[in-house]
């Protein structure tokens, strides 16, 4: 975990690499509790026979179920102290380059790419890398926004 004591020490960061968050296992049963949340029932998520002689070998994560675990897969790598919160603003490029098959463990690495001034703190754009255990290519590549609140 990379410490921040505040917004000018963590906005001095923008072009490093802050690090690597644990590893997190997909499982079929978060695959299955994300279409149900979702709506997306298709079957390379959830049949698991059709899916095993499907293009991928097994069920694949959906790419938004990926996205949406950024928060809980970067939550251990840095922290801004002293900012009353910090709110998720948006993405300005999301990729899924690689499936994550059912089993797989994921991580995901963050670079600060910018801070700048907004008006009630600042916001940070962060590229964030989800690695997969043993691919060489990542599951997602995704610029994410975040308003960090003073």
């Amino acid at each position: 975990m990379r410490t921040f004591e505040n917004l000018d020490e963590f906005a001095a960061a923008a072009g490093e690499h802050l690090g690597f968050g644990g590893w997190h296992e997909i499982t079929q049963e978060e695959i299955g509790l994300f279409a149900d949340a979702t709506g997306d029932h298709q079957w390379i998520h959830l049949d698991l026979e059709k899916a095993a002689a499907g293009p991928f070998g097994a069920p694949v994560a959906h790419g938004y179920l990926t996205l949406s675990l950024i928060p809980l897969l970067v939550r251990d790598v840095y922290t801004v102290r002293g900012l009353r919160m910090a709110v998720n603003y948006g993405l300005n490029k999301v990729r899924f380059p690689t499936p994550v098959v059912v089993g797989s463990r994921v991580r995901a690495g963050v670079e600060l790419v910018e801070v700048t001034a907004a008006a009630q703190g600042s916001q940070s754009v962060a590229r964030v890398t989800v690695e997969i255990d043993g691919n060489p290519k990542p599951a997602c590549v995704a610029e994410t926004v975040t308003l960090l609140i003073t």
